[in-house]
C-alpha cells in the first residue's frame, strides 16, 4: 500500500516534496494531474492524499469530490489559494486539512503524522466482518459481495457496516439517520430511503425483493444474514 499519493502539477515541487516525505519514511507516489490521481486510486490503495487545488485538467475540489464518493482516505489540500471561501469549499468537499503555499515541510509532515495517527492508530485491531456472501474490510473500507469487490459511496458503506454489526436487530429510521448523517445534519430523512435503495441495488440479488435489508414497516430496517 502507498503511504502518500502526492498530486502536484509543479514537477520540481512534486519531486522536492517526495524527497522530504521519503526521508520521513513514507512510500510516496507522485502524479501531476487529477486524472492521473483518480486512475491511480482506481487500482491502488493509499493511506493519505496530498492534493493541490490548481491542477491542469480538473481542480482539486472536483478530484476530492470524486474520491469521497467511494473512499474515506484522508485528504490534505495544498494551495496558494488561501482565502476563506476556498478553504471552506475544500472542507465541504471532504478535505481533512488545508495547507497554504509556500509549503513549510516541517508543518506539512507534522500534519501528515497527525492525520495518519488519527486515521490508523486506533485501527490496528481492525477485522474483516463476514456475513453470508458479504465481507467488509474495516481497515481498507472495502466491501466484497460473493468475493467480488463492490464500490460503495461513503454513506452506503457506513450504513452497511452498521447493519452487519447488528444482524437480526430492527434499527429505527431515526437511529440510522442520526448515526450516519448526524442529528445536526441538513439532509432530509428521505436521504436514508434513497441510500437504502442504492445499497440494495448493490448487495441484493433481487433488489425489488430484498433478503438482506428488510423493511420493518413503520419502524425502520433489519439486516438478515443469509
Amino acid at each position: 500500500m502507498t503511504d502518500v499519493l502526492l498530486v502536484e502539477d509543479h514537477r520540481e515541487l512534486n519531486e522536492l516534496m517526495q524527497v522530504f516525505l521519503e526521508r520521513d519514511g513514507y512510500l510516496v507516489q507522485g502524479v501531476f494531474t487529477g486524472g492521473e490521481a483518480l486512475a491511480y486510486l482506481a487500482k491502488n490503495r493509499v493511506k493519505l492524499m496530498i492534493l493541490d487545488v490548481s491542477l491542469p485538467d480538473m481542480d482539486g475540489f472536483a478530484v476530492c469530490a470524486a474520491v469521497r464518493q467511494h473512499s474515506n482516505t484522508p485528504i490534505l489540500f495544498l494551495s496558494a489559494r488561501a482565502d476563506k471561501e476556498d478553504k471552506m469549499n475544500g472542507f465541504i468537499q471532504g478535505a481533512d486539512d488545508y495547507v497554504e503555499k509556500p509549503v513549510d515541510m516541517e508543518i506539512l509532515c507534522a500534519k501528515i503524522k497527525a492525520l495518519m495517527r488519527r486515521e490508523y492508530s486506533m485501527k490496528q485491531d481492525s477485522v474483516i466482518i463476514s456475513s453470508g456472501g458479504i465481507s467488509v474490510d474495516t481497515e481498507a473500507k472495502q466491501v466484497y459481495v460473493n468475493h467480488v469487490k463492490t464500490a460503495l459511496n461513503v454513506k452506503e458503506y457506513e450504513l452497511l457496516l452498521l447493519f452487519v454489526q447488528n444482524p437480526g436487530k430492527t434499527l429505527r429510521k431515526e437511529y440510522l439517520f442520526d448515526t450516519i448523517w448526524g442529528v445536526d445534519s441538513f439532509s432530509e430523512n428521505q436521504t436514508l430511503t434513497v441510500h437504502i435503495k442504492m445499497l440494495r441495488d448493490k448487495i441484493e440479488e433481487d433488489p425489488k425483493h430484498p433478503k438482506r435489508i428488510l423493511t420493518v414497516w413503520g419502524v425502520g430496517y433489519k439486516y438478515e444474514e443469509i
